[in-house]
């Protein structure tokens, strides 16, 4: 008798399991076919990583997958092909968030400085971000960041210029906040350690701060995420069911409190694994070969 009704409440446990899915499906399709605010880009394909030469056919056969959900792209360098991103998302009809990679190699920041202003004044730049997360890395100094944001604002007047990095570096340095125009503030309850239960809530107070920061100034959530595979970060769970949960409730509250959010991230890359563990690979709303994960 008891292991009749043992099986009969697996069945009911399996059933609920699988509607659950099927509703986070439903949802999560529904707000990236109604469209998101922008989405982080990467282009590497299967055995690229940063260093590989990019084409412009693989851009655009990966901006095809993602342009209809899409306003903006952000892109994160102006070098090795990247530089040809921006212009592929305005003939695409998106909008761009242009990034110069900033790290120890002092040739290929300038680089990546020239190349930014030369995409800039080509006019496929909507905002300019010089440095991403060069702060909470320690690859530079604020005040080598600060030089590099001013040279780059003095070139290419009229564009709005920002720096990318954890909201904390913001709040923590307040020189860095009155250098941008645009505060682009990476917030990430999962690296934070955050159950999935809680992610959302730490989310809004990371973007709280930040909004502060900035003292007026627009802020955006430049990256947010949550990988599906890997190893827990303290609370923080790599899963399919709280990757799409956390996305939906990401825009869900980003739709009613009117914020802009670039989601970490278009692609799964397999390269980020040396970089940043085993879940570095798994961020993507598409696998490596551009196919859907969730819905």
């Amino acid at each position: 008798m008891s292991e009749e009704r043992h099986e009969s409440n697996g069945s009911v446990n399996i059933g609920r399991d699988e509607e659950k899915v099927e509703e986070l499906s439903r949802l999560f399709r529904r707000i990236l076919n109604k469209g998101i605010y922008g989405l982080s880009f990467s282009a590497y394909l299967e055995g690229q990583a940063p260093g590989s030469m990019i084409r412009e056919h693989q851009i655009q056969a990966r901006m095809d997958i993602i342009k209809r959900h899409i306003t903006w792209v952000r892109s994160f360098s102006c070098t090795e092909g990247n530089e040809y991103i921006p212009r592929i998302a305005h003939e695409n009809g998106l909008k761009t968030v242009v990034g110069a990679w900033l790290g120890t190699d002092s040739e290929k920041n300038e680089r990546e400085v020239e190349g930014v202003i030369q995409v800039a004044r080509a006019g496929h730049a909507d905002i300019v971000a010089v440095g991403n997360e060069v702060l909470l890395r320690g690859d530079l100094t604020l005040h080598q960041i600060l030089d590099f944001i001013l040279r780059v604002k003095k070139e290419i007047p009229g564009i709005p210029v920002g720096y990318v990095d954890a909201y904390s570096e913001f709040t923590d340095h307040p020189a860095l906040a009155d250098a941008c125009d645009v505060i682009l503030a990476n917030c990430y309850p999962f690296w934070e350690g955050y159950p999935i239960e809680d992610s959302v809530q730490q989310l809004k107070e990371m973007y709280r701060r930040a909004v502060e920061a900035g003292k007026g100034k627009k802020v955006i959530i430049s990256e947010t995420g949550w990988p599906n595979i890997g190893s827990a970060q303290k609370a923080a769970v790599p899963s399919h069911a709280n990757a799409v949960t956390y996305f939906i409730d990401t825009y869900s509250w980003a739709e009613k409190d009117d914020i802009d959010v670039i989601y970490f991230s278009s692609f799964d890359e397999a390269w980020k694994q040396d970089v940043e563990g085993d879940v570095g690979a798994f961020w993507g709303l598409w696998d490596k070969d551009g196919h859907l994960k969730y819905g």
